[in-house]
């Protein structure tokens, strides 16, 4: 049942009282909404906020966004730090070239270009040409590509575009020679890569959703496709489904030389089976490789009629091996790289040798080998950072690979791979002096004596008085690593003080699958526990102070925001929330949020409703508690983690808040979870996140 209890939404007035800013929220309107979950009740009196196309959202939105930018307008330096940004950022930035048939592809930002540019030249020292520009497609850079696949041949380029952030795309093809677009557009493309065999290529798909429930129904049924350049949709050819696991995804690659078509199932995020075809024959239906899944397996290329493939079986920190698919039994697989003691993050074949790239304390190494595994050299890397991807292709003797820090910007090189030398092929040239700063790594202890890592940045001569502004940075799950990066935004903070923390915490993929696996269903709290220890350590170490300490996560990280302060709100004085998973016992009720369940478990069971109503952000709010000053983002067009998570949270919050410091939320138009987002509004929320840390840390900017 549900009833209407309250007015909905009042005006929302800016007070000034004896705090700097105190506020005068919307008033947000309960429903009598109530749960059951094996005999506890659980009320949920903003369910209505889960509608995100309703009319009576939209204004929620509108009045939240008011207070908001009132709030943000009133920062001193907001304007300072938005244009300081807006001229750091307006510098060319290059991605790293790829080559198919005779052509290499290379994106580049001119500098303040909403989305980046494809280029295409015919050979590596060919005269470059614009294919494709992004830039074109929308007024507000709101249309972004979501993937590019060309055909082995170079005939063809297939591309797909998202629109106002949204995971949903459409495909489209181009003529690379001519740049010709082809008729054909292809809809309803989720989740899915493009791989090529011939003039086609294999991709996944949904349905289409009811109208009205595009960016919140649960996605399920996924297929896939086959799709002839220049056919119309319609004429797809059905290549796998499974109506049996209507729940379970599905993705497609086609080894480099055409000859297998792989198929990789997955109920999550973690673990998958792998089934294949030998396109050369006249084989019919899939055959099983692997079945299961409890490990992870990565198809690298055919050789030989055997597959380089890249598992965690057995292996926490996962190794590559040789699977005969004719053979596929595990007793028949053959070890080419053994499991070492850093993680193996990828392996990518280049002329005759295969590059495998491993994390060795949350920092980028990589090993040349030959194709039977012997070790021949390491690739000498510039510095402590973090390996962006390698591009290279077996018979071809150049590779190129992009490498960045905390304060080394993405910088494109060529690779020898044979003389293994490397030379710098786009360096960027940028307002922001490197040599000022320095990157330490520290080690401290969890609540249960677990030894964690974690970097910081700051300027030299540091003094550890107890009183430097800091933030601290962090994710915890899915197997997702934090490694060093380079990021415009943060500058404005170092230059002016502040110490940037990032902690490697559990849950997590820097030290292998035992340290992703020890913060997942009921051992999360270790990850809350692990990042709550790195809040302490900076503060016992007379780095900050309480009221000096800033948290910060997105997504996964933004759900590590809630659970910490929530559950030690003395310890920060600001957090900042990124599209983050709040409710954790729906979660898993939209779009594809089942996927998760890997990590979360789900409220579906007696003990998962136990440990995941502990921590859910959501529910374990407290009315008459000084929680820190909150800034939570969110798009109105995420369908990953779907809004609801921060209208609920943010609206309890509010609720709940005692004292001066400020709950607001920044609901961002046309913008999803965070890719494709254009340059303008990245900008815009950048300084908007920084004034917002800066002045509630009581920073001032020079």
């Amino acid at each position: 049942m549900k009833k209407f209890t309250l007015l909905f939404i009042i005006p929302a007035l800016l007070l000034m009282t004896s705090c700097k800013h105190k506020l005068s929220y919307p008033v947000t309107k309960k429903v009598d909404t109530v749960d059951n979950y094996f005999g506890t009740k659980v009320a949920d009196p903003y369910r209505w906020l889960e509608n995100d196309t309703s009319k009576e959202t939209a204004e929620w939105v509108k009045a939240q966004n008011a207070v908001t930018e009132n709030y943000l307008a009133k920062i001193p330096f907001r304007e300072k730090i938005r244009e300081t940004l807006k001229k750091r950022w307006n510098y060319p930035k290059y991605g790293i070239p790829f080559r198919e048939g005779p052509w290499y592809f290379y994106f580049k930002n001119d500098g303040l270009q909403n989305q980046s540019v494809l280029y295409v030249r015919k050979g590596i020292e060919g005269t470059p040409k614009v294919l494709l520009d992004p830039n074109t497609l929308s007024p507000d850079g709101t249309i972004a590509l979501g993937g590019i696949s060309a055909s082995h041949d170079g005939k063809y380029l297939a591309y797909s575009v998202a629109r106002s952030g949204s995971d949903w795309n459409e495909v489209i093809i181009l003529e690379i020679e001519s740049g010709k677009q082809l008729p054909d557009t292809l809809k309803w493309v989720k989740f899915s890569g493009m791989s090529w065999q011939k003039d086609g290529f294999y991709y996944s798909r949904f349905e289409e959703p009811k109208p009205g429930e595009e960016l919140t129904a649960q996605n399920k049924n996924h297929k896939v496709y086959y799709h002839v350049a220049g056919t119309p949709q319609k004429s797809d050819r059905l290549v796998y489904e499974n109506p049996k696991f209507p729940e379970r995804n599905y993705g497609a690659q086609v080894t480099e030389d055409e000859r297998f078509l792989i198929l990789y199932e997955s109920e999550s995020t973690t673990g998958n089976a792998l089934y294949y075809q030998d396109l050369t024959t006249k084989q019919a239906g899939f055959k099983p490789l692997v079945t299961g899944f409890e490990n992870d397996y990565t198809v690298i290329d055919n050789a030989g009629g055997k597959l380089i493939v890249m598992t965690n079986c057995k292996a926490p920190k996962k190794k590559l091996i040789l699977m005969d698919p004719e053979l596929p039994d595990p007793a028949n697989w053959k070890t080419i790289i053994p499991e070492r003691d850093d993680v193996l993050e990828s392996a990518d074949l280049a002329g005759d040798r295969i590059i495998s790239t491993y994390m060795q304390k949350a920092l980028s190494k990589a090993f040349v080998y030959d194709l039977k595994g012997k070790f021949l050299h390491e690739m000498v890397l510039p510095g402590l950072g973090t390996l962006t991807g390698i591009s290279g292709k077996s018979g071809q003797n150049i590779a190129f690979y992009g490498y960045t820090g905390f304060r080394y910007p993405t910088t494109i090189f060529k690779y020898d791979v044979k003389e293994n030398k490397s030379s710098v092929y786009n360096a960027p040239e940028i307002q922001f002096t490197p040599d000022d700063y320095e990157t330490t790594q520290v080690y401290f202890s969890s609540k249960d004596k677990t030894t964690v890592s974690m970097f910081l940045v700051y300027k030299k001569g540091l003094k550890l008085d107890g009183n430097n502004p800091t933030l601290l940075y962090g994710y915890g799950g899915f197997n997702v690593s934090l490694t060093p990066n380079f990021s415009i935004g943060r500058t404005i903070f170092l230059e002016n003080g502040g110490v940037y923390a990032v902690a490697n915490i559990r849950g997590g993929g820097e030290y292998g699958e035992e340290w992703h696996k020890g913060g997942i269903k009921e051992k999360k709290q270790n990850v809350f526990d692990d990042f709550i220890a790195a809040a302490e350590y900076l503060i016992s170490e007379k780095y900050t102070n309480p009221q000096k300490l800033a948290i910060m996560g997105g997504s996964n990280g933004g759900l590590l925001m809630g659970a910490c302060m929530t559950q030690r709100p003395e310890l920060f004085k600001v957090v900042v929330s990124q599209v983050g998973v709040m409710d954790m016992l729906r979660y898993h009720k939209f779009t594809i949020g089942r996927a998760w369940a890997s990590d979360y478990g789900t409220s579906d069971t007696k003990e998962g409703f136990e440990y995941l109503y502990k921590y859910s952000p959501l529910h374990n709010l407290k009315k008459g508690v000084k929680y820190p000053a909150t800034l939570a983002l969110t798009g109105d067009h995420d369908d990953r983690v779907v809004p609801m998570h921060t209208f609920k949270f943010i609206a309890t919050l509010q609720e709940d808040q005692e004292g001066c410091n400020p709950v607001i939320v920044r609901i961002e138009t046309k913008a999803g979870h965070g890719g494709g987002k254009p340059t303008t509004k990245v900008i815009e929320e950048s300084a908007d996140t920084w004034s917002f840390v800066m002045y509630n840390l009581g920073m001032e900017v020079k």
